[in-house]
């Protein structure tokens, strides 16, 4: 990825016309930069930027990144049971399992592509008028739910 720089307007035996002084590779910048640009996209925009070039790649797959992309409150969130080799990997496993949080009366998992929470509620949390009424209601037990 190149960008020219030039001079317009005031050049070099008048008229102004494009003189080159020399071009600037985007992936001569240090890693830790382009790392915090693609911290400000979304996690798709990232898996993109991973295919432009090594260097990229490398910044891609920093934790730097991938800890942008996860909710702040993540650390309080996740049991300390689970552990992971790099923040990609623990966001792409928030994306695939639900994690119960609550007690277990709710989940919590990542959309893939934009990193958002999606909380899942138990039955048991709502209210329910007359949910204690057996006229009218009914809680009725699975247990592979």
């Amino acid at each position: 990825m190149k960008s020219e720089v030039s001079e317009m307007g005031s050049g070099v035996g008048g008229g102004g016309g494009g003189n080159k002084y020399g071009s600037l590779n985007l992936t001569d910048l240090p890693q830790d930069c382009i790392a915090t640009v693609i911290s400000f996209t979304s996690p798709r925009d990232a898996c993109r930027l991973s295919l432009v070039s090594t260097t990229f790649k490398s910044a891609s797959e920093s934790d730097a990144v991938w800890e942008s992309f996860l909710p702040s409150d993540h650390q309080a969130s996740i049991p300390s049971s689970l552990s992971f080799s790099s923040k990609k990997e623990l966001y792409l496993s928030l994306c695939e399992n639900h994690i119960l949080i609550d007690g277990g009366r709710k989940s919590l998992q990542l959309e893939r592509m934009s990193g958002k929470k999606v909380y899942m509620q138990s039955a048991r949390d709502l209210f329910i008028v007359w949910g204690d009424t057996p006229t009218y209601w009914r809680w009725t037990s699975i247990p592979e739910s």
